[in-house]
């Protein structure tokens, strides 16, 4: 009784509409029947009806659960205005609209660009875990990004696609709050955002042990999750659709023996369960490869530079041998 009325608590918060104090004398008025139907159950008192109208405003809560549905037509803020669209992929080549490529002063004040770009997956080279942490230790936003031959990157990062003057939660992000959207976007952009603007605390590491087949396939498999969210919604999860478990989940379609592993949900400890997998550079001890790859003062000295994809990998363990030939 006790989960689901926290279960029901935390769904008034975060979708019930109207103004806060409406929701707040919900809560209360929630709360209030909860106890008193735990009371009176746990002391044996309660009769007939007061546990039947507790069981049916479960089923009317859950009812409401299942009919909410995620939508593609909210007004959404800049940075995640636009979808991920693969507008031609012949297995080899493929065109990507919409990828992001905001210039950032601050987080109000931003140039909006989003471009069409073309790659060839067989100058496809290396693949970098890229760690920004937001909120400690234990917490961070995980990312991809892939290098090519011509010295091009493109990072992918799956987000909340915030509506315009939302802010994220964590914990609205176990209540359908949010819907998510997988950004394609340069360096430049989103490395740059969350380490000069943001004031993150951004970490690389070289991704090594994967064949060209392999490294194509982590790809592609960007590529089917931007064309599912292109043509149907969906909602972001804390727990199970998340920044981390993304990569989890398309590294498992050229891994599938990849352990489960507390470190999907603690985050920010996803760079030691790669270490573990055997996938960050051999040799070189986890401590070296977090001090070394500690990207965030070189990437506020490079600023805007035109090769910053090039200074914040300076000292980067295993950038040269990391290539896939």
């Amino acid at each position: 009784m006790l989960l689901a009325a926290l279960w029901v608590t935390g769904l008034l918060a975060y979708q019930l509409p109207g103004p806060g104090w409406l929701r707040g004398a919900a809560i209360v008025a929630w709360a209030g029947f909860a106890i008193t139907t735990a009371v009176g159950v746990a002391r044996a008192r309660t009769g007939r009806w007061p546990g039947a109208a507790y069981m049916a405003a479960l089923v009317a809560c859950g009812v409401w659960w299942l009919l909410l549905v995620p939508r593609q037509d909210r007004v959404w803020a800049d940075d995640v205005a636009q979808r991920l669209k693969v507008t031609r992929f012949d297995g080899r080549h493929v065109v990507l609209d919409n990828v992001r490529d905001f210039t950032w002063r601050n987080e109000d004040d931003h140039d909006v660009r989003w471009v069409r770009r073309q790659y060839d997956l067989e100058q496809l080279r290396s693949a970098d875990l890229v760690m920004s942490y937001w909120m400690g230790p234990m917490i961070a936003h995980t990312l991809v990004s892939f290098g090519f031959a011509d010295g091009r990157q493109l990072v992918f990062s799956l987000e909340i696609r915030k509506e315009r003057g939302e802010s994220f939660s964590a914990l609205g992000g176990f209540f359908r709050k949010f819907e998510m959207t997988l950004v394609a976007a340069e360096e430049t952009d989103i490395i740059r955002v969350r380490s000069n603007v943001r004031g993150e605390d951004v970490y690389l590491y070289r991704l090594q042990g994967m064949t060209r087949e392999q490294l194509k396939g982590l790809f592609v498999s960007y590529l089917g999750e931007a064309r599912k969210l292109d043509a149907a919604p969906a909602f972001y999860n804390t727990l199970t659709s998340n920044c981390t478990t993304i990569v989890y989940e398309l590294a498992k379609q050229i891994a599938p023996g990849l352990p489960l592993d507390y470190r999907l949900l603690v985050s920010g400890y996803f760079a030691e369960y790669a270490r573990d997998l055997g996938v960050l550079v051999p040799g070189v001890d986890f401590a070296t490869l977090k001090a070394r790859g500690r990207i965030t003062e070189r990437a506020r000295a490079a600023g805007d530079a035109a090769d910053f994809s090039r200074r914040i990998r300076q000292g980067m363990p295993g950038v040269e041998q990391g290539a896939v030939p």
